[in-house]
């Protein structure tokens, strides 16, 4: 029997060169692009049935962050598509749950870290509003200068170690200084819903609030 061997370079002809016309056993170029996705669609069905079981060996679990882990960790993709905005990272933490010594510490890390805290999570955190640690607010610390997404996140963590540790350095506390909100103000003013009206406290009153003392007292029957 005799041995089947590759054929040479010389005497592979490109089945999508339409020069010639196609010789009685062979097909046309749509059948062979028809061929082509389907050897592409059996190379993965094949990869699906032999390769991905063998993931198995890594699942881990999933572990909710605790108290010693409040960061988290924000990032872009474009389902593999190059773009600008995927070298972004954004790490996000509840400054009640960040290594601080006391009140005064933090106070002053709000001070230290201006337009990137505010009250509440930011609507892109992932943080939910039934999650704890919303007492002191947040702080987003975002970084795209770098050329690899591994650097940007390198050193918004290290700027977010800055800052505790500039924090619980409290030689100059700046008790006296009021934290400065007027980055809430602005972006409230700017959504337009009227929540920056004086006296409201960037909240829209409700009939909760309104005075009860204010209300007609209820006569009992039998009272004139």
């Amino acid at each position: 029997m005799k041995k089947a061997t590759m054929p040479r370079d010389e005497e592979l002809v490109d089945p999508l060169d339409l020069s010639e016309p196609p010789a009685g056993d062979d097909t046309t170029a749509a059948g062979h692009l028809m061929l082509q996705q389907q050897r592409r669609m059996l190379y993965y069905l094949r990869l699906i049935e032999h390769e991905l079981p063998r993931l198995v060996a890594y699942r881990k679990p999933f572990v909710p962050p605790t108290s010693s882990t409040p960061v988290v960790v924000r990032s872009i993709s474009y389902g593999g598509e190059e773009h600008p905005a995927a070298l972004k990272r954004t790490i996000v933490a509840p400054v009640s749950k960040l290594p601080l010594k006391n009140d005064a510490a933090i106070h002053k890390f709000k001070l230290l870290a201006g337009v990137r805290w505010t009250p509440e999570p930011p609507k892109d955190s992932g943080i939910g509003p039934e999650e704890s640690g919303r007492e002191h607010g947040y702080i987003k610390i975002s970084c795209e200068d770098f050329p690899r997404p591994a650097m940007n996140l390198k050193w918004a963590s290290d700027a977010l170690d800055r800052l505790v540790v500039e924090s619980n350095n409290l030689k100059n506390s700046f008790s006296d200084v009021p934290l400065d909100t007027r980055h809430l103000d602005a972006r409230i003013r700017k959504e337009g819903k009227g929540e920056h009206a004086r006296g409201r406290g960037n909240k829209r009153p409700s009939l909760k609030d309104f005075p009860k003392e204010w209300l007609p007292a209820l006569s009992t029957p039998g009272q004139a």
